[in-house]
């Protein structure tokens, strides 16, 4: 186990360009950025054991508020001694926040200033979400970083619709951060959440207003939903330059391994995405020479490994012919096995960045990979 440490800090070390290397420091361990978080939503990277996880380069894992307040309950998962000794993983998690869950999930929903008042996808039960009781649910599971509470809205949108969730979002980071500034353990954080849609001008508000309210860690959401990787990171663009230089700055919710790469290449430190699991799980692998189909009949004789570059055992020792089978056969084992190589992938694409902005050669590295991969 890491040493505990009372304090959150984020150190730069370096950049090449707008790209950065850095070390964030939390409670439960350090976390080298550009990171990427896999998402364990339930307390769980679906079809992985945590040990596979660590083993893969993972330094923080991103669990979920909406899902553990419905089940098992935050006041259990306390009792029984934190999030942490709950799914036996003692590095850094996050937690999000549970609005953009509330918004796509649940049954029924009602927005107003003091919260979300919902029903349970699970079995209709009502709850109701402010942004104090996710700080409160938060502190419960014990998270190394949480999130405040925003609305989240799909893409496209009205303009005065996306004006008035972000600044519906503005008042709620303030709630938070007073509730977490009496609530939280020594050392958590609380991430403020950039949002406005595409329109640059409603992006530079929010984050102006959240740079104010002096977190000590940034994410941009409400992104990824919808409007296009161009238009995304056309957004980046226009929000990262009104973020600080010192703080993390955390993409919530994204995603492939050219939206990371190019993401990196504009300043974003953290990220988090259900893809590489959720696609294992269907077939699909990621490897350094692109995307692999393991349902496609080209592979049911071909007994070559899956990508022999790969850190990942299943990925170097298992041919691609019988990880088609699997696949096709509906077996547990190759939602397993795929969701390892994915995993594993998305740390060496990681690391590999890491190590490309150290010896400042993060754009030449970039565009040869991407060439490889897209």
């Amino acid at each position: 186990m890491q040493e505990r440490v009372a304090s959150f800090g984020f150190e730069l070390k370096s950049q090449s360009g707008a790209a950065r290397l850095g070390l964030l420091t939390t409670p439960h361990g350090v976390v080298r950025t550009p990171a990427f978080m896999p998402v364990g939503t339930v307390g769980t990277v679906k079809a992985l054991y945590f040990d596979q996880v660590k083993a893969a380069g993972a330094d923080i894992v991103l669990a979920n508020t909406y899902h553990l307040m419905l089940r098992p309950g935050a006041e259990r998962v306390a009792r029984l001694g934190g999030l942490h000794t709950f799914m036996r993983w003692d590095g850094p998690i996050l937690t999000d926040s549970g609005g953009f869950q509330v918004m796509s999930l649940s049954k029924i929903r009602e927005m107003s200033e003091e919260g979300v008042r919902f029903r349970s996808h699970i079995d209709g039960s009502r709850h109701m979400l402010t942004p104090e009781r996710a700080v409160d649910i938060q502190c419960l599971l014990g998270s190394d970083i949480q999130m405040q509470l925003d609305q989240c809205i799909e893409l496209p949108a009205e303009p005065r619709e996306v004006e008035r969730a972000m600044e519906l979002s503005l008042r709620w980071a303030e709630r938070a951060k007073r509730a977490f500034e009496t609530r939280a353990a020594p050392g958590q954080a609380l991430f403020g959440i950039v949002q406005g849609g595409t329109d640059a001008e409603l992006r530079r508000r929010s984050a102006d207003a959240l740079v104010g309210m002096d977190f000590p860690g940034y994410a941009v959401g409400g992104l990824a939903v919808g409007e296009g990787q161009e238009l995304m990171l056309r957004t980046l663009e226009g929000v990262l330059p009104h973020l600080p230089t010192t703080k993390p700055r955390y993409l919530m919710g994204v995603g492939t391994p050219s939206d990371l790469i190019k993401s990196v290449q504009r300043g974003v430190d953290m990220f988090d995405c259900v893809l590489p699991t959720r696609n294992g799980r269907h077939g699909l692998a990621f490897t350094w020479n692109g995307k692999v189909n393991l349902r496609n009949a080209i592979h049911a004789e071909d007994p070559s490994p899956l990508d022999p570059q790969s850190s990942c055992p299943a990925a170097r020792d298992y041919s691609r012919a019988y990880l088609h089978h699997l696949i096709r056969s509906g077996e547990f084992l190759g939602a397993m096995l795929l969701s390892w190589v994915n995993t594993a992938f998305y740390q060496e694409l990681m690391a590999a960045m890491r190590a490309a902005i150290a010896e400042d050669r993060f754009d030449a590295w970039a565009e040869e990979t991407l060439s490889k991969i897209e």
